[in-house]
């Protein structure tokens, strides 16, 4: 192309000129890319070829050489590393103290369960003191009274099967020899050496032994700590509001009479529920003619408190019971507690915790599987309070939930609570924490019972408001 410039005219030159000019720019735009509407990228490299340019946007331009890679270096504040320490620190707490933390919360359900009877008493006139011991040895009177009721009952058919082990095991294996399908299990069943059986059930009865030692002394400590908390209810209440800012007293008083509710109901299912599986084993073992059917029913009746395994621990002293009446009468008894105990799980826990806690049958379904599956007993013993509480929560923190439209009722609500905290803030000018808290509660009170029986047209609350009228 040189020696063609240098061989033209004049003319024929600036002809050339202005081919390669715009065979140049016509280059460049085609070098230019589209990535998304609204930015463009260019890349154009540098004469010496050591570096490369890119533009996006509005973004700064980066110089880079093509022998060097980026590095991202990681440099966590101060705050960061504390704020780090400090989850791991109580995460290690968390796991060190829980004993600790499971007895708090048995002692706080105690409280929250025997409290209503106090304040009832209260109402009759009769003095704080003075109820709380009352409702406190009832409690504890009727503990000794089913312990006394079902243990020695249990020891004494525990010590009766074992006498009479050889033979109740030599007339199972007759019956499971008359079939061809059971007949190895005779076999082994008759093949079983007596003294290993005794042995194994020994060592099996006194780890049980000390875990139930171990739980009774996990259950006093919880019931005690539950007495303390009522008997300080005052100062630790008073305590508590100290902490919260003035402005919130209206709503954290609400919250706890509301938590105070949730308990309560949740107690009334139990005891539904354990009242229910007492009556249907006691049912079942008169029916079948099997001794001490009040007792096994009454233990039937208590380990139903404990979610899973309750029903387990309940079918084992009926089925050795029934099993002196023949192998028959024991796989009656075995498969239609079985089925009751589905029955219960399926149907009947979740209407009855669903009427009392305010819960549609489904959350109380899931949140059973769910606290099961992360916390083993104990996460299906307190997922229902917790489910009830983070929907009680929802309602008083007023949390708009995703695609939830803003209703004149809620805007009407929060004009209330406003109201209330107005008129808190007026009564509690100049008075300490404990006076506060005691007007806070009032105020609660009041405006609960007037959302039960309003006077006057206003928007009723959709959680759980009452224990009365939760059922």
């Amino acid at each position: 192309m040189a020696h063609l410039a240098q061989g033209a005219s004049p003319a024929s030159r600036g002809l050339l000129s202005s081919y390669f000019y715009l065979t140049l720019m016509s280059s460049t735009k085609e070098s230019r890319t589209n990535t998304g509407p609204g930015i463009r990228q260019t890349a154009t490299r540098v004469s010496d070829g050591s570096r490369y340019r890119r533009r996006a946007g509005r973004s700064s331009v980066i110089d880079m050489p093509d022998d060097q890679t980026s590095r991202v270096r990681f440099e966590p504040s101060p705050r960061s590393l504390l704020m780090l320490v400090l989850v791991v620190a109580s995460l290690w707490l968390l796991v060190r103290l829980w004993p600790v933390l499971l007895v708090v919360v048995v002692a706080l359900l105690v409280a929250g369960t025997l409290s209503p009877a106090v304040r009832w008493l209260e109402e009759k006139r009769v003095r704080r003191g003075y109820g709380i011991a009352i409702v406190f040895t009832a409690f504890f009177i009727l503990s000794v009274l089913a312990f006394v009721l079902t243990i020695p009952t249990l020891v004494s058919q525990a010590v009766a099967l074992l006498e009479n082990e050889p033979a109740l095991r030599a007339r199972l294996g007759d019956y499971l020899a008359s079939s061809p399908l059971s007949a190895p299990l005779a076999t082994w069943l008759r093949g079983l050496k007596p003294d290993a059986l005794t042995g194994a059930l020994g060592s099996m009865a006194f780890g049980f032994s000390l875990q139930l030692f171990g739980a009774i002394a996990y259950g006093l400590s919880s019931l005690f700590l539950g007495l303390y908390i009522i008997i300080d209810r005052d100062r630790l209440r008073g305590w508590l509001f100290a902490l919260v800012p003035r402005s919130h007293h209206i709503r954290l008083s609400r919250i706890m009479m509301n938590l105070e509710t949730i308990v309560v109901a949740y107690i009334r299912g139990q005891m539904t529920t354990c009242l229910l599986m007492a009556l249907f084993v006691y049912g079942l073992l008169r029916a079948c003619g099997v001794e001490n059917a009040l007792a096994l029913a009454v233990f039937a009746g208590l380990a139903d408190v404990l979610p899973y395994i309750g029903p387990l621990l309940s079918m084992g002293p009926a089925v050795l019971a029934a099993l002196s009446h023949g192998p028959v009468v024991a796989i009656v008894v075995f498969l239609l507690m079985l089925a009751y105990e589905e029955f219960e799980s399926r149907v009947l826990v979740p209407r009855i915790y669903g009427r009392t806690l305010r819960l549609p049958s489904s959350v109380v379904l899931f949140a059973l599987l769910a606290g099961g599956t992360l916390m083993g007993i104990l996460g299906a013993f307190l997922a229902l309070p917790v489910a009830a509480t983070v929907m009680m929560l929802i309602e008083e923190l007023r949390v708009d939930l995703p695609g939830e439209q803003e209703l004149p009722a809620n805007t009407l609500l929060r004009e209330t609570d406003d109201r209330g905290e107005e008129e808190y803030e007026r009564r509690t000018a100049g008075v300490g924490a404990e006076q506060a808290a005691a007007i806070a509660d009032e105020i609660s009170r009041e405006r609960r019972d007037e959302e039960r029986c309003p006077t006057s047209p206003m928007p009723q609350r959709t959680g759980v408001t009452d224990g009365s009228t939760a059922a």
